[in-house]
């Protein structure tokens, strides 16, 4: 779910420049907003979002929403400019939902269901809170190689998942990190500033909190690598792992049960999301 996905590569006839299309908009989003001599605080506020939102649109780095795009419309006197985009928009969040490879397929479903979702992260950035940069040097360095076609598609697969973010009413997230994660600047010194800032603002919204597990804790129940512990609406909650494209979705109570209490403990000794947050700014103030 967080770094490399085995299924086949796909054909070149198979990739649909979704990525494209949402670095594209969040461009002429940019361009739009400073013609009209707007801020992005000044643009949140007429589309009813939050500054972190509009700046990481604007960026390419979270998926514009039909609504977002309707209203921004108005709100820059576009005259139908990003209207015209939003059938397209919905198309490729409709595609990207339904042509992940067939394991991650059905928790792909759930997970943009989900009323609760908690991650523990030992390997790499979650997907779920992955920039294109970040992304990209992810797949990139799957074994064996894909095709930068492809490439391109599994970025814009991943990035259509973050649209749980802007859904109300919203989902719990709770995210555990391994410091050791963010030793790793996956993609190069510029990708990775981008990254950890993208990590700043998801953890500012009033929806998630973010930890980070320090390397000196002297025990530690998640050795045993990364997982998801995911609540569907009306159902019990569920567990996931996830290694070198062999999923797994547990659903037995008991065994639900040990990761939950392992994820409780991971969470009690990990830094708060305060304390989480400062660490951030610090790395931030080091590159």
């Amino acid at each position: 779910m967080s770094g490399n996905q085995g299924e086949r590569p796909e054909r070149p006839s198979e990739v649909d420049g979704t990525a494209h299309l949402f670095s594209a908009l969040g461009k002429i989003i940019k361009v739009l907003r400073r013609n009209a001599g707007l801020s992005q605080a000044e643009l949140a506020e007429a589309t009813h979002c939050s500054e972190d939102l509009v700046s990481s649109v604007e960026r390419g780095v979270r998926t514009p929403q039909p609504d977002f795009l309707l209203r921004a419309d108005r709100a820059l006197a576009a005259s139908g400019v990003l209207a015209a985009a939003v059938e397209d928009v919905r198309e490729a969040l409709a595609r990207a939902r339904t042509r992940h490879p067939d394991w991650f397929r059905d928790f792909a479903k759930a997970e943009a269901e989900a009323v609760a979702l908690h991650y523990y992260a030992a390997q790499a950035v979650p997907g779920l809170l992955q920039t294109p940069s970040y992304a990209r040097a992810v797949f990139r360095e799957r074994r064996p190689l894909y095709d930068e076609e492809t490439v391109e598609k599994r970025v814009a697969d991943r990035l259509a998942r973050q649209t749980v973010f802007d859904k109300w009413p919203a989902t719990t997230f709770s995210f555990v990190l391994e410091m050791a994660v963010l030793n790793r600047p996956m993609g190069g010194r510029e990708a990775f500033r981008e990254q950890l800032r993208h990590l700043r603002e998801i953890a500012g919204l009033r929806t998630v909190h973010l930890q980070l597990m320090p390397q000196d804790r002297t025990e530690h129940p998640g050795l045993e690598g990364s997982f998801t512990l995911l609540t569907p609406k009306g159902r019990r909650e569920v567990a996931y792992t996830e290694i070198y494209g062999h999923s797994r979705l547990i659903t037995d109570p008991e065994e639900v049960r040990q990761y939950t209490e392992r994820y409780g403990i991971i969470r009690a000794q990990g830094l708060t999301p305060h304390e989480s947050l400062t660490a951030i700014e610090k790395m931030l103030g080091e590159l």
